[in-house]
């Protein structure tokens, strides 16, 4: 009797239930509703993970500073926004446990540095930055989340030397990403919701609206290439990662988009927002300036942390 094995590149139903436990927080444009089977890329690095018996790793380019516009976050240091983020993260990493014993660690990429001076952001601010959240992290014994961030690739260099590493080393050319804005409906996308930010971060712009509109449409093209530059970096570092993304992602995309709280559209992040919690305990993320007419301002530590909504 011949015996035969079932192929190393069939998902396991281990692999499959810890898609499951993604997909209701899958960040997307798509209107359909999708089954793992229709994320490929993602159930094939799960699957690798299980067969060893080794904790997922997943790695989120992300969480980069605070947005410069006083009318949409609270300050330049993490908040409830972060807070709540991370203890999802750290959540579904012991939802996964429950169903692959070695579990899952999410390693936050933390990317402001690659692009702080395309935003307009001090790197002081994004150090301070990234140095809360390994405080939060340890603060709220969230053991499967870690940081990673430039200063562990390229230690003490200056910052604009590393910004000049990473792009001259990993980014795709200009010419290249024009030609892409052009042909792909997803780039495109990305490119335009970019654009938005970087308008509407601005708070301090004494020109025209149209001249702001034209430097912002410059500066995403470099926000775009230094965060592809960051993904490929990333992608050295941790090469077998399940890759996600705080950007809407289309269904079967090599990066998974994952949404870390409730949002009024698909591109709002803990980063560009406050958060405002409800009388029933849940929570939403809005510019501040919206979350400051529905509710009083809450201090955690000594500094603003969120808003509760007026009874």
């Amino acid at each position: 009797m011949l015996l035969t094995t079932e192929p190393d590149t069939l998902p396991t139903d281990t692999g499959v239930q810890i898609l499951n436990l993604l997909l209701p927080h899958h960040r997307t444009t798509d209107p359909t509703r999708a089954t793992a089977e229709s994320f490929p890329h993602q159930l094939r690095r799960i699957t690798d993970y299980v067969r060893q018996g080794a904790p997922v790793v997943l790695t989120l380019p992300g969480f980069p500073c605070k947005s410069p516009n006083p009318a949409k976050t609270l300050g330049h240091l993490p908040d409830m926004g972060e807070r709540l983020s991370l203890a999802f993260l750290d959540t579904l990493c012991t939802q996964i446990e429950r169903i692959h014993p070695p579990g899952a660690r999410v390693v936050i990429c933390s990317d402001g540095h690659v692009f702080g001076d395309l935003i307009h952001v001090p790197d002081a601010h994004i150090d301070a930055y990234a140095d809360e959240l390994r405080t939060d992290i340890a603060q709220l014994n969230l053991s499967n989340l870690s940081v990673f961030d430039l200063r562990d690739v390229l230690g003490d260099l200056p910052r604009d030397m590393k910004r000049v590493y990473v792009q001259d080393d990993y980014a795709p050319t200009l010419d290249a990403l024009r030609a892409e804005v052009r042909a792909d409906a997803t780039t495109l996308a990305l490119y335009r919701g970019i654009t938005r930010f970087l308008v509407e971060d601005t708070a301090d712009h004494t020109g025209t609206r149209s001249a702001l509109q034209r430097e912002c449409r410059r500066r995403a093209y470099g926000v775009i290439r230094r965060s592809r530059a960051w993904g490929a970096l990333i992608a050295e570092h941790h090469p077998r990662a399940v890759r996600l993304s705080i950007h809407p992602q289309p269904t079967g995309a090599p990066k998974f988009g994952i949404r870390l709280l409730d949002a009024p559209d698909a591109w709002t992040t803990p980063w560009h927002s406050a958060a405002l919690r409800e009388p029933d305990g849940s929570w939403s993320l809005m510019p501040r300036a919206r979350a400051q007419r529905l509710g009083r301002l809450v201090h955690h530590d000594g500094r603003p942390s969120h808003f509760e909504r007026s009874g």
